[in-house]
């Protein structure tokens, strides 16, 4: 789209615009442009989306390289129609004018040069960026996993530090931030030293400020998950020459009783009686919707104490997991973690033993032994940990002699 060079190097005789800049703080000129991008596009400041959008268009078209139209007049459409096309870079164009997009996202050398963004790689060839961006603060948020599941709206008070009047530079700085101090360490020679400006507290800028109490709604959207942000932008604490660093509310998920949740999906724990496992089950679920959910085995159905590969027994009920974060209406799935209870010993009479018997596939037979010849035992109970420990204590030393200061396995000869 673009031919290469600066965009906005047809403005740099505006105030504001791609000349000189303040150094220091990296704050913006005294005198901003905000009128020139407007300007050229032909709209009036006031230009909703869609009269920028076909203001462009029209003029794209006129003078596009390729229809014989100018080079640079068209890149200065292009650049200006990037800019106020974009709802953030257009509020921070109105309020900083082009100096104010010169480090897009905030300060700290870590956010992307608008200029390279523009143009792949280039420099800001030596211009101090624009405004930097201030600390944000991060709230924690505990939400209940309904509320994760339904979506939620929560009125949250904060308390933030909003300037009053205009900044003006800090005279003891000259909008440094550090002050420099000459130390005489010995004769002829001195020692230079930087620090921290005390009066702006290194800001270069100093402001009156007031405390503001601010009541916002916090929207809670479905399907949200633990530790996501819900980002309120530029309302933390406004500091001189900087714009306000945002204010972060963090998704604590709180532990459910009944669901365990993993992405999209839920799980629940189910204990079943074997008279359940063997010959069917219903219970009903409270599903975090509020709604009642009989969930019910088919006939025939067996749960199992566990799968065949040593895992847990598990099924599914599809679709009614957790909602997407994004797109509500499609849903994880709900799993059930089966475990069976069996009968504890004596619990069953041999009377029941007997029918269970007859009406049970595979039924223990009777073997036939000697009574004299064959030793019958029985089970205890036992724990695997023990596995190994069985048997007595070993000892190094197996056999004792029975004479004094002998060593073991010594033989100790008669002599005639």
């Amino acid at each position: 789209m673009f031919f290469g060079g600066d965009p906005f190097e047809h403005f740099a005789g505006m105030h504001g615009g791609g000349g000189s800049r303040r150094g220091g703080m990296g704050g913006p000129s005294r005198e901003v442009d905000t009128t020139k991008l407007y300007e050229t596009l032909g709209v009036d400041k006031n230009a909703d989306e869609k009269e920028i959008k076909k203001a462009y268009r029209k003029l794209a078209v006129k003078h596009h390289p390729d229809k014989g139209g100018d080079e640079h007049k068209f890149k200065e459409i292009s650049a200006a129609y990037e800019v106020l096309s974009d709802k953030e870079k257009r509020a921070k164009y109105d309020k900083y004018g082009l100096e104010g997009l010169a480090d897009e996202g905030g300060g700290g050398g870590g956010a992307e040069d608008l200029f390279s963004m523009f143009f792949g790689g280039g420099s800001r060839r030596g211009a101090s960026s624009g405004p930097r961006k201030g600390e944000s603060v991060n709230h924690p948020l505990k939400v209940s996993l309904e509320d994760l599941y339904n979506g939620k709206t929560a009125k949250i008070a904060i308390n933030r530090q909003v300037i009053v009047g205009e900044s003006k530079m800090c005279t003891a700085c000259d909008g440094q931030g550090v002050v420099i101090e000459l130390r005489q360490i010995a004769l002829g020679m001195v020692q230079q030293l930087q620090r921290r400006c005390t009066e702006c507290g290194g800001q270069g800028y100093c402001a009156d400020k007031r405390k503001e109490r601010k009541i916002l709604d916090v929207m809670v959207e479905k399907g949200m998950k633990h530790n996501q942000k819900i980002v309120f932008r530029g309302l933390a604490d406004e500091k001189p020459n900087m714009e306000a660093g945002d204010v972060n509310f963090i998704i604590q998920e709180k532990e459910h009783e009944v669901f365990k949740r993993k992405g999209a999906d839920l799980l629940i724990t189910k204990t079943l009686s074997l008279n359940e496992a063997l010959c069917g089950f219903e219970w009903i679920v409270k599903h975090l919707d509020g709604r009642e959910v009989l969930i019910k085995s088919k006939p025939g159905e067996v749960i199992k104490p566990e799968a065949s590969s040593q895992h847990p027994f598990v099924k599914i009920v599809p679709n009614e997991g957790m909602p997407s974060h994004g797109n509500p209406f499609v849903k994880g799935n709900l799993y059930v973690l089966f475990r069976v209870e069996f009968p504890s010993d004596n619990e069953l009479s041999e009377k029941a033993v007997k029918e269970l018997k007859k009406v049970l596939p595979r039924p223990a037979m009777d073997v036939a032994y000697d009574e004299e010849n064959v030793e019958v035992v029985h089970l205890d109970h036992a724990d695997v940990k023990n596995f190994g420990k069985g048997g007595a204590t070993s000892h190094d030393n197996n056999y004792d002699s029975d004479d004094d200061g002998e060593g073991p396995g010594q033989v100790q000869c008669q002599q005639s």
